[in-house]
């Protein structure tokens, strides 16, 4: 007699038969399989490099087409479905054991009307590839702060960046949408057009479809003065770093890092290894402005590095690719931090596990408190701070040593605030995407999928269930 186990394999391999051979007959890109051994190994990964799973197949959409036939076949056939962007979701997103992987990175065109002042952008696109061609026209949107990230998943998920003071999150410029629903329709939204399946995308990330374009908002940015500012790890400079970015003008981004310094050409060799602050920081406006704006962290502490210039923003963008690394994330929101609270996280940094580990703190307001918590499924514009905390592990036994040390440095920095950012919210982990909404939003949210996606086809993210 045939046990469980042996039935349920042969239950998997028949779907994974059936599936395959509808794609095959119906989808113009690319179909990888394990099959395709110098392929599929590299494909079935993303940034967040502890995913080790295998996908029934990973399709490299060429078109709209192929992304309604991806989703109707996994409809069809219960086929569990992962749609992939840039595929830098901290919790591993982009993949999926037994079940099929939508990737839209071939999903590249982008449409600028610099008289509109809009861009239709294909949901492949990362940040770097769309601000570098809007900056051929003297334009931008705001996106993050590292240029391989996809613009669609970090659209979805709020997006905070290097002008997110200045210029609010992205999806304050984000003006329409292209998605495919769970039941395979196109659907075109708006303000004026399905708008609370548009209010839903502007934070409740890929839980209501697969995004396959985008339409932004541009405009001229101007002078920028940025770059990277290497300061000593002590609490008074990190707190003072802080509450400077507190009060300074809303023109003025900053992100502070505490971590171990990697080697860099610009820093003294004997600090490589030892935790020092690493603080991105931007100015939208006038040069000499700027360097009013900046003296105040300059005069914390004799920088170790000073690389702040002026510089245009599409050259502001962190360009390298982030590696695959397998690593334990926290993240919250928090008010102001004090010499102490400082003092033990350069404390948490120096003496973790691992070969690197990390707490970056950005300041928010300006332009982000500026919209009503209710304006978008995000909904925590009065909020001050958010942390990211990040670990990464020292092969695979030393995940549970790190997890003791990410929760233990999240919980100095637990303020009394459950809310989080789903865009750093990593898996498994103390927090969900329950706490990534206000209440009335979760409950808006679960109606919302339940008009579009009452399956829960989209279930691979931070899930919103459809409402009962």
């Amino acid at each position: 007699m045939r046990g469980v186990g042996d039935r349920c394999q042969h239950q998997v391999m028949s779907s994974s038969r059936e599936v395959l051979s509808r794609l095959r007959d119906t989808v113009r890109g690319q179909i990888i399989t394990s099959e395709h051994v110098d392929e599929y190994d590299a494909a079935r990964r993303v940034e967040a490099g502890a995913v080790d799973v295998h996908p029934v197949a990973i399709i490299r959409a060429a078109d709209v087409a192929d992304v309604q036939a991806v989703v109707n076949a996994a409809r069809e056939t219960g086929t569990p479905l992962a749609v992939r962007g840039g595929g830098h979701s901290a919790a591993g997103h982009g993949t999926i054991d037994d079940g099929l992987v939508l990737d839209m990175t071939a999903l590249t065109d982008l449409q600028i009307d610099p008289v509109k002042r809009t861009a239709r952008a294909g949901a492949g696109l990362t940040a770097g590839e769309y601000v570098r061609a809007a900056a051929a026209h003297g334009l931008t949107t705001p996106f993050g702060d590292t240029a391989s990230v996809g613009i669609a998943g970090l659209t979805l998920g709020g997006g905070m960046g290097l002008l997110s003071r200045k210029l609010g999150m992205t999806i304050d410029w984000l003006v329409g949408a292209e998605v495919v629903t769970a039941d395979g329709e196109l659907h075109h939204v708006d303000a004026d057009h399905e708008p609370e399946l548009f209010w839903a995308l502007r934070g409740g990330g890929g839980n209501f479809g697969a995004v396959t374009a985008l339409t932004f908002r541009l405009e001229e940015i101007g002078d920028t003065t940025g770059g990277l500012l290497v300061l000593p790890a002590e609490a008074e400079v990190l707190a003072g770093f802080l509450a400077a970015a507190d009060q300074a003008p809303p023109e003025l981004t900053t992100i502070v890092t505490v971590m171990l310094c990697p080697p860099m050409p610009f820093v003294p060799q004997e600090l490589y290894g030892q935790p020092v602050l690493l603080a991105s920081l931007v100015f939208a406006g006038p040069a000499a402005d700027a360097e009013r704006v900046m003296a105040p962290f300059r005069a914390l502490a004799t920088p170790i590095a000073d690389l702040v210039r002026p510089t245009p923003y599409a050259e502001l963008l962190a360009w390298e690719e982030v590696p695959r690394l397998s690593f334990v994330t926290r993240t919250n929101f928090l008010g102001k931090v004090g010499d102490d609270l400082a003092a033990s996280i350069i404390s948490g940094v120096r003496g973790g596990p691992g070969p690197m580990r990390m707490v970056q703190l950005r300041v928010l307001g300006g332009a982000i408190s500026d919209v009503a918590n209710d304006a978008t499924a995000y909904g925590f514009r009065d909020r001050s701070m958010v942390a990211y905390v990040a670990g990464v592990l020292d092969g695979p036994d030393g995940r549970a040593a790190t997890t003791r040390w990410a929760d233990e440095l999240a919980g100095a920095l637990d303020q009394g605030d459950s809310a989080v950012y789903v865009n750093f919210l990593g898996e498994p982990g103390p927090s969900s995407a329950r706490d990534g909404y206000p209440e009335e939003s979760w409950q808006r949210l679960r109606a919302v999928k339940r008009a579009y996606d009452p399956g829960n086809i989209f279930a691979r993210n931070h899930n919103i269930p459809p409402a009962d």
